[in-house]
């Protein structure tokens, strides 16, 4: 399905009384998605072990 095909579906499926900021955040939220599909694909992803020792580290500091 293409990008343009996407948001028609995402807004599609909002209700009639919504408005551009609705509109605009459930766009946000499918780049977001689509953007982290791509992470995901090219490899671009960190384990939640390290995830998490990463956290770990902030709060100690």
């Amino acid at each position: 399905m293409s990008l343009k095909q996407n948001a028609i579906q995402v807004i599609s499926a909002l209700p009639e009384d919504a408005n551009y900021e609705v509109v605009s955040e459930e766009l946000a939220i499918l780049a977001a998605l689509d953007e982290a599909e791509e992470d995901i694909s090219a490899g671009r992803i960190i384990s939640h072990e390290e995830v998490k020792k990463r956290f770990a580290s902030w709060i100690m500091n």
